[in-house]
C-alpha cells in the first residue's frame, strides 16, 4: 500500500495517515527568502523532521519485529528488524523494570511506544514504553524468570527438602472449603486411615488476594504446628488455566513453603500443570487424591504389617524358647548336674595333693636345718666361746667402772660452774638492779635512753621500775657531767650498805652496765 505523496512522501505503515503538508508559513522564518533562494540549516531540517513525525505518526504505536543488538546499559538499547528493514529502539529504566523479562537477540517481540527523531545523532527511533514477547505469554515469561531465580537460590534442590512423616498425627489441608479438591483429600484420608486427623484451613485459591492468604496460612501452621499436633501440610486445588493457578506461582507462596517448619505436599491443578509451589514443596503430587495417599498410611497395609510382625514375633519367641530348652537339656547332661559333688571332688583332690607336697617340703627343710645346726655347733665347740665370753665380760665391767667415775667427776665440775654462774647472773640481773632502786628509760621504739641527746621535747618515754612502768612526755633535756670514778665507787658502796651487803671494791664504774 502506498500513501499519497507530499513534502515527506514515502511508504507508511498500514492504517497510518500520511502527514499533512507543512504550511508555507512554517517552512521558513517570516521575511526569509523562498527555499529556492536560501537553503535550510541542519537544525531547521531536524525540526521539520521531528514535527512531521510528531504530527504524522500516531502515538502510541505497536511494532512487531525481531530483537537485534540488545544492550543493557541501565536503559535498554536494541534494534527491531524484519526481512526488509531495521529501526532503532530505546527503553528507559523505568519502563524496562516493568517488562517482566529481559529480551534476547533473535527473540520476536511487540514494542509499544512513540516514534521520535533524536536530532543530536540524527536518528529516528522508537521510544518503547512496554515490551511483550510473541508466542510466549507474559505470565509464562514471569514463570520462567522466577523459576530461574529460585533454582539459583537452591529452593528446588532435593537435598533441601524434608522427609515426610511415616504416620502423621494430623494433617493441615490448605485449600478452598468449597472446592472439589478438599473432598477428594478428606475421602481418601478417611478411606485409608481414619486415625489420622485433618485440619481444614479455608483460603482463596484464585485471584489477586489468594497468594497472600495461602502464604499466611502456611506461616500460621508452621508456628502453631506443635500445639495443633500437625505433622504435615497439604496445599491443593483443582485444575484451571495458568491465570487461575497463578497464585501458586507467586514468590511469597514459595518462600512460605521453604521456611515452613514441617513438610509440605503440594498438588495443584491437573497432572500436566506444574506450579512453582509444587517445585519448592517437599513432595509434589499430581492430584489431591495422590497427595492424601502419599501422607496417609493405608489401613490394610498397616494390618498386613501387624500380621507380619505378629508372625515374626511368634516365630522369634518360639525359636527363643526352643533355644533355652536346648540349653537346659544340655546343662542337665553336663557332669555338674549329673554328679553335684563333681565340683567339690576335683578341688579336694588338688588340695590333698598340695598338702602332701607341703609336708614333704617341710620335712626336707627341717632335716637340712638340723644338719646345719650340728655343723655350726661343732665349729663353736672348737673355738671355746665360754673363755672368750669371760675375758670380754671382765673388760666390759672395768670400762663401765671407769666411765661411771668419769661421768660423776664431770657432773660435779659442771654443777659447781653452773652454781657460780647463777650467783653472778642473780647479782647483775636487771630485775635485781631495779629492786635496788634503779630504773631504765626506753623511748617509743624500745631503745634504752643513755644520754639526753637521744630524745627531744615532746617524745614519749617509758620508765621501767621494780613495780611497773611509768610513761612520760619529754619537756626538755639537760646534760649532767659524768661522775668521776671515785664518785661512782662511793655511790655503789652506799647502795650496797642500804641493802645490807658489803661493798665490793671492784664494783662496776658505770651503773648502766648492770643492764
Amino acid at each position: 500500500m502506498k500513501a499519497s505523496r507530499g513534502p515527506l512522501a514515502g511508504p507508511m505503515l498500514p492504517g497510518i495517515a500520511p502527514p499533512a503538508p507543512t504550511p508555507p508559513s512554517e517552512r521558513l522564518p517570516s521575511g526569509d527568502p523562498t527555499p529556492d533562494d536560501r537553503p535550510l540549516t541542519v537544525s531547521q531540517l531536524a525540526s521539520v523532521i521531528e514535527r512531521a513525525l510528531r504530527t504524522g505518526v500516531p502515538a502510541p504505536i505497536r511494532v512487531i519485529g525481531e530483537v537485534s543488538g540488545f544492550r543493557d546499559r541501565t536503559h535498554w538499547w536494541f534494534d527491531l528488524k524484519d526481512e526488509g528493514a531495521v529501526i532503532s529502539c530505546a527503553m528507559f529504566q523505568s519502563a524496562a523494570r516493568k517488562a517482566g523479562f529481559t529480551p534476547t537477540n533473535g527473540q520476536e517481540v511487540v514494542a509499544t511506544g512513540r516514534v521520535a527523531f533524536y536530532d543530536k545523532q540524527g536518528k529516528t527511533q522508537i521510544y518503547v514504553d512496554s515490551l511483550k514477547p510473541v508466542g510466549v505469554g507474559e505470565l509464562e515469561m514471569r514463570y520462567r524468570a522466577l523459576c530461574e531465580e529460585l533454582r539459583a537460590l537452591g529452593w528446588f534442590d532435593h537435598e533441601r527438602k524434608r522427609e515426610l512423616p511415616w504416620f502423621p498425627r494430623r494433617i493441615a489441608v490448605i485449600t478452598s472449603r468449597t472446592g472439589a479438591a478438599l473432598q477428594d483429600v478428606l475421602n481418601t484420608m478417611n478411606r485409608r486411615c481414619p486415625a489420622v486427623g485433618a485440619t481444614i484451613i479455608d483460603v482463596r485459591v484464585q485471584g489477586d488476594a489468594a497468594a497472600g492468604e495461602v502464604a499466611a496460612a502456611i506461616d500460621w501452621v508452621s508456628r502453631e504446628h506443635e500445639s495443633m499436633g500437625v505433622d504435615a501440610i497439604i496445599v491443593t486445588r483443582g485444575g484451571g488455566s495458568m491465570e487461575d493457578l497463578w497464585a501458586f506461582n507467586e514468590r511469597v507462596v514459595a518462600q512460605a513453603i521453604v521456611r515452613c517448619a514441617i513438610p509440605v505436599v503440594a498438588a495443584i491443578g491437573h497432572e500436566t500443570d506444574t506450579t512453582i509451589a509444587e517445585l519448592v514443596a517437599d513432595e509434589r503430587c499430581a492430584t489431591p487424591t495422590q497427595a492424601a495417599m502419599r501422607l496417609t498410611p493405608d489401613r490394610a497395609s498397616l494390618g498386613e504389617q501387624l500380621d507380619q510382625y505378629e508372625r515374626r514375633l511368634g516365630s522369634g519367641l518360639r525359636a527363643s524358647v526352643l533355644h533355652q530348652v536346648q540349653r537346659v537339656r544340655a546343662a542337665l547332661r553336663s557332669p555338674l548336674f549329673a554328679d553335684p559333688m563333681f565340683l567339690v571332688r576335683r578341688p579336694k583332690e588338688r588340695l590333698e595333693a598340695d598338702d602332701r607336697r607341703m609336708r614333704d617340703a617341710l620335712r626336707r627343710k627341717a632335716q637340712t636345718s638340723r644338719v646345719r645346726v650340728e655343723r655350726l655347733a661343732s665349729r663353736l665347740a672348737v673355738g671355746r666361746p665360754e673363755a672368750v665370753y669371760a675375758v670380754r665380760s671382765a673388760k666390759i665391767v672395768q670400762l663401765e667402772q671407769r666411765l661411771r667415775a668419769s661421768l660423776r667427776h664431770d657432773f660435779e665440775r659442771r654443777s659447781s660452774t653452773l652454781t657460780a654462774m647463777a650467783r653472778t647472773l642473780d647479782a647483775i640481773g636487771p630485775m635485781n638492779v631495779l629492786r635496788r632502786g634503779f630504773s631504765v628509760t626506753l623511748d617509743d621504739r624500745g631503745n634504752a635512753v643513755r644520754d639526753p641527746s637521744q630524745v627531744r621535747a615532746g617524745d614519749r618515754l617509758a620508765t621501767r621500775v621494780e613495780g611497773g612502768t611509768v610513761r612520760s612526755i619529754v619537756e626538755g633535756t639537760r646534760s649532767v657531767p659524768a661522775a668521776t670514778p671515785s664518785q661512782a665507787r662511793d655511790a655503789a658502796q652506799a647502795a650496797a650498805r642500804r641493802q645490807g651487803r658489803p661493798a665490793r671494791p671492784d664494783a662496776p664504774r658505770d651503773q648502766m652496765d648492770l643492764f
